[in-house]
């Protein structure tokens, strides 16, 4: 598409453009139970239904797409959702799981029988005690009226050998997680304060239990939301020419390139560096360089 072409488009209609020329990347990331179209679907209703997101820098939302399909979530505010940050550079696109994702990337994987987190609130029915046997819990949901504020979140897991681990943490602890985040004011905390109580007891019992890098690090995922720096600071990814790049370019912004001066035999030499971008249709990987220059270069 020429770029006079895609300036003529409206904003939302060259972004799904864009998302529709990724369908080979995506193709790569996706497991097999989740087609293309469905993804691209539910990315189209994403911007339809968040439209701070098509303001986004383009080389943030693609990259937050890809780890979503790498993920096999569907970004639909149920299993995965995409957060939008403000930095120097613009408005930042991040992907970000939820529980139900979790917990979906939990049963596929067949790693444990059950993972069940939950939250309790002042007038609900609540009992947590250790003996020597270990830590117990009975927690019984207000069925009428009120239920009050909320006091403490859990989650228990059920292991193959049947063995069962249980985590509990007060909302004053959760305050404690959300105090240390420079969003604590702003973004997801703000807007999905239990979700992020209970990812936040997840992630806590997760490094005690037997579960995979891969599903630990979609738990993991939204670490950045609890040491996240202030929003100037966050950096921009960057690609190098590429079919990613080319659709940076399509819409008129130009990959950024850094330049290195090293001094060499024949006094000082500037070479131009670009970071890595990912692998061609044929090869096997997902996206490895891909996935590290973004870490790399976004400061969260």
């Amino acid at each position: 598409m020429s770029k006079e072409k895609s300036k003529a488009l409206a904003p939302i209609d060259d972004l799904r453009n864009s998302l529709t020329k990724m369908g080979p990347e995506f193709k790569k990331a996706l497991p097999s139970h989740i087609s293309v179209d469905k993804f691209t679907r539910v990315l189209m209703t994403s911007l339809q239904t968040n439209a701070d997101l098509v303001s986004t820098n383009r080389n943030s939302f693609f990259a937050a797409c890809v780890k979503c399909a790498q993920d096999g979530l569907l970004p639909d505010g149920r299993e995965a959702a995409f957060v939008v940050f403000r930095s120097k550079a613009g408005p930042m696109a991040v992907y970000m799981p939820m529980v139900s994702g979790i917990l979906k990337k939990v049963r596929n994987s067949g790693e444990l029988l059950s993972l069940n987190p939950g939250v309790v609130y002042s007038n609900d029915e609540f009992k947590f005690w250790i003996d020597e046997v270990g830590p117990h819990m009975k927690h019984g949901p207000a069925m009428s009226g009120e239920r009050g504020e909320l006091t403490h979140v859990y989650c228990s897991a059920q292991i193959k050998g049947g063995g069962i681990y249980l985590e509990v943490m007060s909302k004053a602890e959760i305050e404690k997680v959300r105090a240390v985040s420079k969003s604590k004011d702003s973004g997801p905390w703000v807007q999905w304060f239990e979700e992020m109580a209970k990812k936040t007891v997840i992630r806590r019992l997760s490094k005690r239990l037997p579960v995979s890098t891969d599903v630990q690090a979609t738990i993991e995922a939204d670490d950045q939301f609890s040491n996240i720096k202030e929003a100037e600071e966050i950096k921009v990814p960057k690609l190098k020419s590429s079919r990613l790049a080319k659709l940076i370019e399509d819409e008129g912004d130009e990959p950024e390139v850094k330049t290195v001066h090293k001094k060499g035999a024949k006094g000082f030499e500037s070479k131009t560096v670009e970071p890595a971008i990912p692998k061609s249709e044929d090869d096997q990987e997902e996206f490895p360089e891909f996935n590290e220059d973004f870490d790399k270069n976004t400061d969260f």
